[in-house]
């Protein structure tokens, strides 16, 4: 690429570098505090990014990926003008972005980044650079490395979604999707012809996802073995997620869908519903299931929406349920997992204790013991306020880790 300013001089290059070896051993925490904004101004004008926790997930590794090439940049040649890097991961994510019709506002996703990037970078120059002079020298070269490198990602990353635009096929159908899961008056006759998928039925909505796009192999077996179960129709959503409908006679037998459903695949599943409004409504379902577990980082692999419906409104603000479930189970929070399994579902076989025990599978005697000792532990009692206690026992069975830290 084209240099557009002089090369740093040897002490200012030196600094520099051991500025951006600092700051590389930082990575995942800066991208924590970059990505969150940038993902918000991007959506600005199409919330549809926001909507979808794989595709935040994707524009998160992207964010990531910026960052990671200017400071290894950075770190090899000091100072000079930084040639994004856009790997096939990204041209994967860029093509799911056109194929549902989502146009991010990238300049302004890089403008929020800047922001708090450059502050960043000024507290690591300041405390570091004590010379008035090299300090003066390192963020003169710096500015104008980071700025070039903003326009030089927007301009390759809106060149990509232009060559992703012209090599799309499916296009049209992803985004007839996008218009009756958004809630766009489309008729059932029509989305029937487009979609070759009967709407005047019930239909389940998935979400199947996977963590690395890497997996996309088992991504698409899952998705094969769905696919011989029922009338499905399959909308691929991101290089690591499909949407899928189940459309049938018969309601569908959550217990088995999770046996075919093995392996690395997690799976969110909406509630039934009939029709336009149930496909649309079904969908949204899974979507939720899909963010609270990304959410949470909840390692759970299989997760209807009617389970977690509660969990998720609690659970919207992480610091909050922290607090809820430490102010309501106390020491039991940290307790043997044991005990919070029996006493969960001692409370939803209706405090009948030989219900318990048939379900646990566990003695009567033993859920009576742990049943006490749980109780004894709790701060709230499941006497006193059964729901408190429940709602609790639910947010630490899908996500165990979030009492820590």
């Amino acid at each position: 690429m084209e240099e557009l300013w002089p090369a740093p001089t040897p002490e200012v290059a030196d600094a520099i570098r051991s500025l951006c070896q600092r700051l590389l051993d930082d990575t995942d925490a800066l991208t924590d505090a970059l990505a969150a904004p940038a993902l918000k101004a991007q959506a600005q004008h199409d919330p549809a990014l926001l909507s979808d926790a794989s595709l935040r997930e994707e524009d998160r590794h992207l964010n990531r990926s910026d960052l990671l090439q200017w400071l290894t940049s950075n770190i090899q040649h000091p100072g000079r003008r930084v040639e994004p890097y856009v790997g096939p991961r990204i041209t994967a994510y860029i093509g799911d972005l056109v194929a549902r019709g989502i146009a991010p506002d990238f300049a302004g996703g890089w403008r929020a980044a800047l922001g708090i990037g450059w502050r960043r970078w000024l507290e690591e120059c300041v405390a570091h650079c004590t010379d008035r002079d090299l300090l003066v020298g390192v963020l003169d070269v710096s500015a104008k490395s980071l700025v070039q490198y903003a326009l030089d990602s927007v301009a390759i990353l809106r060149e990509a979604s232009l060559a992703a635009a012209m090599g799309n096929a499916d296009a049209d159908a992803i985004a007839l999707i996008q218009l009756i899961a958004g809630g766009a008056p489309v008729s059932e006759d029509f989305a029937e012809g487009r979609l070759r998928y009967r709407m005047a039925r019930w239909h389940v909505g998935l979400v199947l996802w996977v963590d690395d796009p890497r997996q996309h192999e088992v991504l698409d077996e899952a998705v094969a073995a769905v696919r011989s179960a029922r009338n499905t129709l399959v909308a691929r959503a991101s290089a690591t997620s499909r949407w899928v409908w189940l459309s049938d006679a018969d309601p569908v037998d959550l217990p088995r869908l999770e046996q075919v459903i093995a392996g690395e695949v997690r799976v969110a599943v909406g509630r039934p519903g009939r029709g336009l409004d149930g496909f649309r409504s079904s969908h949204q379902d899974a979507l939720s299931a899909q963010a609270l577990v990304v959410r949470l980082g909840s390692a759970r692999r299989f997760t209807a929406y009617a389970d977690v419906e509660l969990i998720d409104a609690l659970t919207q603000d992480r610091a909050s349920a922290r607090r809820f479930v430490g102010n309501t189970l106390g020491p039991l929070a940290e307790a043997d997992p044991e005990l919070r399994r029996t006493l969960l579902t001692y409370v939803q076989c209706g405090f009948n204790t030989t219900r318990a025990a048939a379900a646990l599978p566990a003695h009567r005697n033993t859920v009576e013991r742990r049943v006490s000792r749980a109780n004894e532990l709790a701060i709230v009692k499941v006497e006193d306020n059964p729901t408190h206690v429940a709602a609790a026992l639910l947010v630490l069975d899908v996500a165990p880790e979030i009492m820590a830290g």
